[in-house]
């Protein structure tokens, strides 16, 4: 007899269109978020996307997870703390603590 090998359906989905009881579902599987288990998908176009894997009985899902990136990153907020490896303030920090130990 041979034996007779099955292969889940696989499915790329948004969270969105997945339906309540799969949504809750997915939350109950990843309930510190899903950080952890997000991978970057690459299209061929050059575009991505990031999903988390989820398997049921019948289906492997690929759910697409929206994921805001903030593109306007300022780092000129930096070089108001930081001056040629001096924090600003640093001195009355270190008085204080020596205020204390007195």
């Amino acid at each position: 007899m041979a034996k007779v090998i099955q292969t889940k359906k696989r499915i790329v989905t948004s969270f969105h269109n997945l339906s309540i009881e799969l949504q809750e579902e997915l939350k109950k599987k990843y309930p510190l978020g899903f950080t952890d288990v997000m991978m970057r998908i690459d299209k061929p176009q050059g575009d991505f996307f990031y999903a988390v894997p989820f398997e049921t009985e019948e289906i492997s899902y690929l759910v697409k997870i929206d994921v805001k990136i903030d593109e306007n990153v300022d780092d000129d907020n930096d070089s108001d703390y930081y001056d040629e490896d001096e924090i600003k303030g640093a001195e009355d920090i270190a008085d204080s603590d020596s205020d204390d130990d007195e």
